[in-house]
Parts: C-alpha cells; structure tokens; sequence
C-alpha cells in the first residue's frame, strides 16, 4: 500500500506553494511570495535593475533575503513583450529566456506576462484604499483599462467573461500620439524633427518626459535646460520653474487624451485607470490638470466618455497582485 500523500492535508501544498511573483519594469524589480490559501502577496521586496545582470541574480538575491521555504511556481510581470521565449526588455538591459529560468529556478511553472496584463489583472480587486478618483470611483464590470506612465508607458485591459476576467495584452503605449490643439501639431513635428515615430511613450513616461520638456522649450523660443524627469517634476510642482510647471500641464494634457483614446478603443465603460509611477507623484496637481478635459474631449463621443470614471492607482504593488491572480487562473486552468 503506498504511504498517504503528506501534501493532501496541507492546503497549501495542495495548491503548489509558496509561489514567487515578481513585477519588473525598467527602474526597479519588485518580489513577493504567495504562501497561504488566501492569494495575499506578502515578503515585498524591490531590487534595483541596474543592481543585478539579470532576473536570475535579482530572484537568488531575493530569495537569500527572504531564508523561506523555495518556490514552486512563479509570474513575472514585465515591462517588455511576451510573445517569445526569449525575454529582452525594452528599457532595460535585462533579458532572459523563460524556458532556462523555469529550469534554473527548479520551478514547476513560470508564467511571464505583460506588467501592464498583470496590473490590469488586478484592477476588479482594488478597493478605495488603493485608489484617488476623479469623483465616482471605477466599478469591476464590463470592461476596463489601464494606461501607466513610468520608465515606459504601458496600456492594458481586462474583460469581464462567464470564467472570469480576462487580461489584453498588448503594446498600446507604441501607438502614435496625437495633437489636439495648434501647440501640440508645432511640438510634434519638433519631436519628429528627431525621430521618425512620436509614439505615446516617446513623450509620456520617464524617458520622454526630458524630450517634451526640450521640445516644449524650442516651440516657445527657450533654450533647452536638459533635465532629468524628477528634476522637472519636482522643479515643476515646488520649485517655481514656469517651463518645468508648463511641460507637467501638458503632459497630463497629452495624457488624457490619448487616455479617452484607449477608453474609446476598449469600451472601457467601467472605467479607466492610471497606473506608473509619475501621476502618483502629482498629487493634487494632476487631479488640477486638464487630464480629465482632455480625456472628454472627443467630439461627438464626449457624452459617452463622460460615464467613464477615472482614477489613480496609488497602490505601487498591485500588479504583484495581479500576477498572483495569472497564478491562480493558471492552476484552475
């Protein structure tokens, strides 16, 4: 007679825990640990990209720290394209191939998706608590969409399905951005003076925020002061600099409409949120922008947009939880 499965009368066991996940963007790595019944990540710990050569190193660095029990399944969230075995992320020098760190790691299962799949994944579990709107708060129905400003802009969606919801994945912040007014046709023909494509990330994110504020400075007659993006934001919010404080005006600008953009697109009638790591820093500013003006401003759509609410994610670790709810979709699959 074989002897009982000791796993069998531990639930978590039976679930194949503890899981690892992880949310890598182009700045920062961030781990948690999933070890309980109950889907909460626990154990967070960020890792800086720039510390580590790869994902492998980060996870032994992190796994060292934590001195717990070795994973048995794991979902990285990143900042780049899935679609390959190969992982090379897109503002970083990170890049893997998913097969060889499933093996290295001795995990059962890794699942690799989009950052912004995994923060999408998250969205119908966020509580006020983790949320700043514009008036109503979003409800977890229908449709929503995620866009998110940090080192890149990511842009994602999740469907709400007879078995649940179900993520888009999908290279949205490479879409081609748009101008709605004079100012913002001259700007973007500056900026394409220097680049062919002005997609959306080109200018709104991290590493497009110093562009548009060179660029902003040119249209209007001003030498370019090369600065970096927490320079212009905290310049432009406390340090009285006019041309920092006009580049952050247009960028929430230029923000909301290509939000109403992604909205429109996806039917997002339940609501829109703002992910990444720059609106959270703008506080009251932002939620004083002509963000939401902008995100309304589509003609004959206006009225359709008007139903749509908006809100900041202010939660920085809600796509860990979002990967961990891609683990639990995977184990009931």
């Amino acid at each position: 007679m074989n002897a009982p499965d000791p796993r069998s009368k531990d639930p978590a066991a039976a679930l194949g825990l503890p899981w690892l996940v992880a949310d890598i963007g182009g700045t920062n790595a961030r781990f948690g640990s999933v070890d309980g019944p109950d889907g909460r990540v626990t154990d967070i710990a960020t890792f800086a990209v720039a510390d580590h050569p790869g994902p492998a190193q980060a996870v032994h660095a992190y796994l060292a720290r934590r001195g717990a029990a070795r994973p048995r399944k794991a979902a990285f969230a990143v900042a780049t394209a899935t679609h390959a075995d190969e992982i090379a992320f897109t503002n970083s020098h990170w890049r893997f191939s998913r097969r060889a760190l499933e093996a290295e790691l001795g995990l059962d299962a890794l699942l690799v998706l989009n950052d912004f799949e995994a923060l999408a994944l998250s969205l119908p579990r966020l509580g006020a608590a983790q949320l700043r709107a514009h008036g109503a708060l979003p409800s977890a129905r229908g449709t929503l969409a995620v866009v998110g400003p940090g080192t890149g802009l990511g842009v994602s969606g999740v469907v709400q399905t007879a078995q649940g919801w179900v993520a888009l994945a999908g290279e949205g912040g490479h879409a081609t951005l748009a101008p709605a007014d004079e100012l913002e046709s001259r700007l973007l023909d500056a900026v394409r003076a220097e680049h062919a494509h002005v997609s959306a990330e080109r200018l709104l994110s991290g590493i497009g925020l110093p562009l548009l504020h060179a660029a902003l400075a040119r249209v209007q007659g001003r030498a370019p002061e090369t600065l970096e993006t927490s320079a212009i934001v905290e310049r432009g919010l406390h340090g009285g600099d006019a041309g920092a404080r006009a580049t952050l005006e247009l960028f929430c600008a230029l923000l909301g409409g290509f939000a109403g953009n992604v909205a429109l697109t996806l039917g997002a009638r339940g609501g829109l949120y703002i992910g990444g790591g720059i609106v959270p820093r703008l506080g009251d500013f932002f939620f004083a922008s002509r963000f939401r003006a902008r995100f309304e401003a589509k003609g004959r759509l206006s009225t359709y947009l008007q139903a749509i609410p908006t809100a900041v994610i202010t939660d920085t670790l809600a796509a860990l939880a979002g990967a961990a709810h891609a683990l639990e979709q995977h184990r009931a699959g």
